[in-house]
């Protein structure tokens, strides 16, 4: 039997938001002691952006949406921010920051564009005559 496939499921931006919170469940393993608080935040704001993305990608009006891509958006330059935070504490390394960062802008440039498709439908101006 087949699973079932969501629509959220084919959205290319989604599978990059899940690759992103496998990597980073992967190292926050090893953080532990004073970096826990910031694992936490981190783990959280990462999860919430392929929530947001499937959230928003089930909603019906380009408006609703856009809102949960928002919120998915700011969630992703959320964790930019921790992976700086975790490295100028010398939690992660350089490397690690480079690659979640990577994947991070990748994810903010979808995002965005998906933000700044038009809420109307408009058609070519005709001249009548």
């Amino acid at each position: 039997m087949k699973e079932p496939i969501f629509d959220h499921e084919r959205l290319d931006v989604y599978r990059l938001a899940i690759e992103y919170v496998t990597s980073s469940f992967r190292i926050a393993k090893s953080l532990t002691g004073v970096d826990r608080h910031a694992r936490d935040q981190w783990l959280r704001a990462a999860q919430s952006i392929p929530l947001n993305i499937a959230e928003g990608n089930g909603k019906q009006s380009l408006k609703d949406k856009n809102r949960f891509f928002e919120i998915a958006r700011g969630s992703a330059l959320e964790c930019a921010a921790i992976h700086d935070i975790l490295e100028s504490t010398g939690a992660i390394d350089s490397e690690t920051t480079r690659i979640g960062k990577t994947n991070l802008k990748r994810n903010v440039s979808m995002l965005t564009k998906l933000i700044q498709r038009r809420e109307t439908v408009e058609e070519d101006s005709i001249e009548y005559e």
